[in-house]
């Protein structure tokens, strides 16, 4: 991906510059996850029609643009798993495909002494059917909620269940259970938690695409108090995301049919990008970029198209660190060559 003036993504006021590249880099539907300062990419697949994931583990130094493979042995073959950071020492894998079928097992990278380990599901834990191309939200540093695909294309329901995932470093164990709710069934699909929009203090969990739908869907919802986790300080993205949408550039209009895109949280915006859309026969991988405003109510759909096709990503990942959000890897264009540049969002304001 090319460095470009605003008018290198057809007259909008956004880029990605790239800032590494590295071979290790080159994969798709991986996790990337940020734990103290560096960015843990996790399994994946190296090449479009590749069944059998990757095992590896890449840690990317985002501020010395530097990826090394993480020396540790056994990694789980995984990808369209989904990943979050756990007591500031662990990479926890929640799920995903093993090159055979499709898992609910937890693996847990501990980062201080360079080792994976297979986590145990307690007795009465609510296993899903296997996960794949699901979402899995930090709602505290011990509890997760996990929602998405769960078993094959031919044994899943024609909803979603939605789970809290208990997890104990302590006795190296988790535990699934089955919430009360449903969703509409999805897959590819991206989560986000948010503040509740109006004058109802709290946070809401809403997942976008993953279907035909262009409405997001609520997945939860919490009162001030019932969680604790918050997602990074990023006062001039976000600075810069609200004169984004009140700039006039992008049209009122969100993603219609959209899988295997990102997805941040940047203060009270979800910023997406990507993905492959599911309205169209040809030209299925996107380039565009969608801001979700939910600072007023109703909420708000921004829409950012783009001309540069070296742009178009899916199965990629975005990642918020020090007040920049991250883009790693993902397939272009052709569906099957993996990017081995990470990116920053570069807004011309």
């Amino acid at each position: 991906m090319a460095v470009a003036p605003p008018s290198g993504a057809g007259g909008s006021r956004w880029t990605w510059r790239p800032v590494a590249r590295d071979a290790l880099l080159a994969r798709a539907f991986h996790s990337c996850t940020e734990l103290r300062g560096r960015l843990y990419l996790v399994g994946g697949l190296l090449a479009g029609g590749a069944r059998e994931p990757s095992g590896d583990t890449v840690v990317l130094d985002p501020a010395g643009g530097q990826a090394v493979r993480v020396g540790a042995r056994s990694g789980p073959r995984r990808s369209h798993h989904d990943a979050a950071p756990l007591g500031g020492r662990w990479i926890c894998t929640v799920g995903g495909w093993d090159g055979s079928r499709r898992l609910a097992t937890v693996a847990a990278l501990d980062t201080e002494r360079g080792e994976w380990e297979a986590w145990t599901a307690a007795p009465d834990s609510c296993l899903p059917a296997g996960l794949s191309s699901h979402t899995c939200t930090r709602l505290s540093d011990r509890e997760l909620r996990v929602a998405g695909r769960e078993g094959g294309t031919r044994t899943q329901r024609r909803y979603g269940s939605i789970y809290t995932l208990r997890l104990d470093p302590g006795a190296r164990t988790y535990c699934y259970k089955e919430e009360g709710c449903h969703t509409a069934s999805r897959s590819g699909h991206c989560a986000a938690l948010l503040p509740a929009p109006g004058h109802r203090p709290g946070h809401q969990l809403l997942l976008f695409g993953g279907c035909k739908s262009a409405e997001p869907e609520v997945a939860g919802r919490w009162s001030p108090g019932q969680i604790t986790e918050e997602p990074p300080a990023a006062p001039r993205l976000t600075q810069q995301l609200a004169k984004l949408v009140s700039s006039g550039q992008g049209s009122r209009q969100g993603p219609a049919g959209l899988r295997h895109h990102s997805c941040s949280v940047v203060g009270p915006f979800a910023v997406l990008f990507g993905g492959e859309t599911l309205t169209r026969a040809r030209d299925t991988i996107c380039n565009d970029l969608y801001i979700y405003d939910a600072r007023k109510s109703p909420p708000l759909w921004f829409h950012f198209a783009c001309a540069d096709r070296e742009l178009k990503r899916t199965g990629h990942r975005t990642c918020l660190w020090n007040d920049q959000l991250y883009l790693v890897g993902g397939f272009g264009e052709d569906g099957r060559t993996a990017s081995p540049q990470a990116c920053i969002l570069d807004l011309f304001i």
